[in-house]
């Protein structure tokens, strides 16, 4: 089959060239051009093109709630919004080996009954998923398998079988003979999810494309990818922890930031129902440098352990390490607390690590951070059924946060006996806690309150 005529963007400002440029002359930004195929369209054609596609008024249209399938998997369906779509994209990134192929294996299983599921695989052979299958026990015979790279063979045999939903494992592996650039790159993976998207969606198909993520966590490949799909999912965790997050970037048909927590297990992929008593069950008595904190992930309040260590720096700049918190917002609160609680922690190197994989950028753990901190520097234990929660601005100050209601409930239900809030959301509170509630102003009233000053 002769080759399409080809044409190079540039992905910054959308500058043409006829061949491949390593910076582009218009942006002056280098390794932007990737190749796009050139549609050509005859005059027959774009005069169906004007007749299927003429304006109509949006009140002929007729709105109705999309169809969904169980997943099977609670956790899945809260991050989806109740389930999969009928002929919805869904892109799901992760790193190697984290169990992207695991999770929809068994979500393979899990729709049994529901119709044909295709599954594409162009890293694995069908003995290698056929041991997955085994160890996993699944046996359902509406599972079609196949191997194959070339995207006109895929294409093909998602037309021929009709299935009701269709796995893409992994979308870096396929390629397009119209498109001279190599599996994986720019151009491919964007040329084939718009053919995977076209066919798809056309036939009410429900797709999910497993991605590679880049060293930055990225989806490997354009940006544009992820603004295709109707629904990205990112499976985040250690490879050497058991416990995996998936969270929910983007989602046409329901919230974003949702987060399902999962366990890696022999049997696969085990639902973690109540993420906040996993995450805190390991702390020790009354350590000191340790808080509990409250964040709130898309509409689920999840209580984390928050650990600091501070110790005296070697060397005469001091270190400042966070792990699954932003490393130039730890290093706000620290001058925060130098300047404004008289903390000398010029000369002390300061480690912070949220527990269990978690990775949190939410403003409300401030203060928790900060306690924390303190309570490591002094060697000065929090009290272990308490919880601390408050954005603190750059003049000390802790203010007011969102849904406190729904995180006082959390506490309240993991048996926790006091809490440390902002005053202006403790004046706001309407209903009655079991929980002996304490407002503070600034930093100086929480620590005193918290018997750190």
């Amino acid at each position: 089959m002769a080759k399409a005529k080809t044409v190079f963007v540039c992905s910054e400002c959308g500058n043409e060239s006829p061949k491949w440029l390593g910076k582009c002359p218009a942006c002056n930004s280098w390794n932007t051009f990737y190749e796009q195929k050139i549609e050509k369209y005859t005059e027959t054609n774009k005069a169906e093109k004007r007749i299927n596609n003429t304006p109509k008024p949006l009140n002929t249209y007729i709105g109705k709630e999309s169809d969904r399938t169980s997943t099977g998997f609670g956790e899945l369906d809260r991050v989806l919004g109740g389930g999969l779509v009928k002929g919805s994209l869904i892109l799901l990134g992760g790193e190697p080996g984290i169990g992207k192929s695991t999770l929809i294996l068994q979500l393979c299983e899990k729709v049994k009954g529901e119709g044909k599921v295709l599954y594409i695989s162009g890293e694995e052979s069908a003995e290698q998923i056929k041991l997955r299958a085994d160890r996993l026990k699944i046996n359902n015979e509406d599972i079609l398998f196949l191997g194959e790279t070339d995207i006109d063979v895929v294409n093909n045999a998602i037309i021929e079988t009709m299935p009701k939903l269709v796995i893409i494992d992994s979308i870096q592996t396929m390629y397009s003979d119209e498109i001279s650039a190599a599996a994986g790159s720019v151009s491919q993976v964007r040329e084939i999810t718009s053919q995977i998207m076209r066919i798809c969606k056309s036939r009410q198909i429900t797709t999910i494309i497993i991605g590679h993520v880049t060293k930055d966590g990225n989806i490997a490949g354009p940006r544009v990818l992820e603004h295709m799909v109707d629904t990205v999912l990112y499976l985040e965790g250690e490879r050497y922890n058991t416990y995996r997050i998936l969270r929910g970037v983007k989602n046409r048909f329901g919230s974003t930031n949702e987060i399902g927590m999962f366990e890696m297990k022999e049997e696969g992929m085990c639902e973690i129902l109540n993420p906040s008593e996993i995450l805190i069950s390991e702390r020790e008595d009354n350590p000191s440098g340790s808080c509990i904190v409250t964040s709130m992930e898309g509409t689920r309040p999840v209580l984390v352990e928050i650990q600091a260590l501070t110790t005296q720096s070697v060397f005469g700049i001091p270190k400042r390490t966070a792990n699954g918190f932003d490393y130039n917002r730890l290093a706000v609160l620290i001058a925060v607390l130098e300047k404004r609680a008289n903390l000398m922690l010029g000369s002390q190197d300061v480690y912070l690590n949220v527990v269990g994989g978690m990775k949190i950028n939410e403003p409300a753990i401030d203060l928790g951070i900060m306690m924390a901190v303190t309570s490591s520097f002094k060697n000065i234990p929090i009290p272990k059924d308490v919880v601390v929660m408050g954005e603190v601005g750059l003049t000390g100050e802790v203010r007011r946060i969102n849904l406190i209601e729904k995180r006082l409930k959390e506490i309240e239900k993991l048996g926790f006996k006091k809490c440390i809030i902002p005053e202006n959301n403790k004046k706001s509170l309407k209903d009655e806690y079991k929980l002996d509630i304490i407002g503070v102003q600034n930093i100086g009233d929480a620590m005193r309150k918290l018997g750190l000053k």
